[in-house]
């Protein structure tokens, strides 16, 4: 089993499924389409039952028969297929096998390295196996070993009967990455109590509480007129915006930022002299810090326009979602039976909120309380990315300990 497992992860990691933040279709990559189709099949021929590509929200959802008869509460699993906004084609997947602890150079003509002292965390890998890039890509474990670790552990179940449990679902989606593939899902079809994003990162994660999340667009007017007479005309829109992005809190950026302290996070600047933007994604724990950033957004604004000819600058704010610990608090169960199937693994729970967001994040104020377990990753969005093969290994064998741990719990 542990080979099939990595087999499929690196077949998934090579087939490219990037999202598209700037497209207006569903999912909004066509190779996105083409991997469910693939991942269809595959579920069919495991001898999942209920495969269904649903054409609406293309999520491919299956179920995995109960095997006892008695009454216990549906339950699933959910990993999403896309990758994030960096090169993904031609993933070439690298095996470390033993690894010793030293620095990893993932592509010497290019100075990519995978650095001790930039990553500290490779030091909890020394003796494992990593996978990871070969510098020029991204590696997609975000989120393709959640992936495959619920296609094998759902493969597993099904050819051993004996193992009592419930009635499971499963479900693949597109479009994570960009914030709007769970807005779509059909929670209802989906007929659960509770689910799991196995969307996380090192062995031990289990996350319930995430940031509250907003998108914000400012966008500067400015007046061009040909620089050798501009004096007292012209007015720069990129001045402007970089004049705007000055009065944030410096120390609220992601490089000054952990645990549970929000942020500001300028993704994007772009314009000319007549017109500019600036991307940002609003981030914090917190409901009061959070609405009181969104507010000074404005409100730099605001008095900024006070001080010009007319109002130059304006800022669109977009909710993307809430912090889902305010659901699970209403419903522990899915958090105390991963806790319980961890600890059955001697796997030692890390309850720690997600810095990020995940599928569950939208969809348990969905109705549908989804806590996130750890998938293995490490270092995701980038050439430093990687993965160790006992991680997945792990996460693997969580699903099917939820799965044995139901019985006990609720088969009283």
């Amino acid at each position: 089993m542990p080979e099939k497992l990595i087999d499929r992860f690196v077949k998934y990691c090579k087939i490219e499924t990037r999202s598209d933040e700037n497209s207006h279709t569903i999912p909004s990559t066509a190779s996105q389409t083409e991997f469910l189709k693939m991942l269809e099949q595959e579920l069919i021929e495991l001898g999942f039952q209920e495969v269904y590509l649903n054409p609406k929200d293309s999520y491919l959802t299956a179920s995995i028969p109960s095997t006892t008869d008695k009454e216990l509460p549906v339950f699933g699993f959910m990993a999403h297929v896309d990758t994030a906004d960096f090169e993904a084609r031609n993933v070439q997947p690298q095996f470390h096998e033993n690894y010793d602890g030293s620095d990893i150079v993932l592509n010497a003509d290019k100075d990519i390295v995978l650095s001790v002292k930039e990553f500290p965390n490779l030091a909890n890998y020394i003796g494992k196996t990593l996978i990871t890039t070969d510098g020029n890509t991204l590696l997609g474990a975000d989120d393709k070993a959640g992936v495959a670790e619920i296609v094998t552990a759902g493969a597993y179940l099904l050819a051993h009967p004996e193992i009592k449990h419930g009635k499971i679902r499963v479900a693949f989606g597109p479009d994570e990455e960009i914030g709007t593939g769970a807005e779509h899902f059909d929670v209802p079809a989906f007929g659960c109590q509770f689910a799991y994003t196995m969307d996380g990162g090192p062995v031990g994660e289990l996350q319930y509480e995430s940031f509250n999340a907003a998108s914000a667009k400012v966008t500067a007017q400015g007046k061009n007129v040909h620089p050798g007479t501009a004096k007292d005309i012209m007015v720069n829109s990129l001045d402007l915006l970089m004049d705007y992005h000055q009065q944030l809190p410096k120390l609220e950026q992601p490089q000054f930022t952990s645990q549970r302290e929000g942020f500001y996070h300028l993704v994007k600047f772009e314009g000319s002299v007549e017109e500019g933007c600036l991307s940002y994604i609003i981030r914090g724990f917190d409901h009061d810090h959070f609405e009181h950033r969104k507010a000074y957004m404005v409100k730099i604004a605001e008095e900024m326009n006070t001080k010009l000819d007319r109002q130059r600058i304006t800022v669109d704010i977009k909710d993307e979602y809430a912090n889902m610990a305010d659901v699970i608090a209403q419903d522990p169960r899915p958090v105390e039976l991963a806790k319980q199937a961890m600890e059955s693994l001697s796997i030692q729970p890390v309850i720690e909120p997600i810095r990020g967001g995940t599928d569950g994040s939208v969809l348990s104020f969905r109705g549908l309380p989804m806590p996130n377990i750890f998938a293995g990753g490490e270092n995701f969005h980038g050439p430093y990315e990687f993965v160790a093969v006992e991680s997945m290994e792990l996460a693997r064998d969580v699903i099917i300990a939820i799965a044995k741990q139901s019985v006990e719990v609720y088969g009283r």
